[in-house]
């Protein structure tokens, strides 16, 4: 029998990778790779994006 599970929306920015390392080229002198962590200024580092309310437009004449 199927499982249904609930998708989570996915920032389409980032598309779920909310933090990344990135290398600044070389090494120290320990031999360690030098990185830097990048985060998603979309979606703050959650990796999803927030539900938005839909606009409510009146409608008549």
């Amino acid at each position: 029998m199927p499982q249904h599970t609930q998708t989570t929306p996915v920032c389409p920015a980032c598309d779920g990778f909310a933090s990344a390392a990135v290398t600044l080229g070389g090494r120290d002198r320990h031999g360690h790779l030098r990185t830097i962590t990048a985060h998603c200024p979309a979606c703050h580092s959650t990796g999803t994006r927030t539900a938005r309310r839909p606009l409510l437009v009146p409608a008549g004449r």
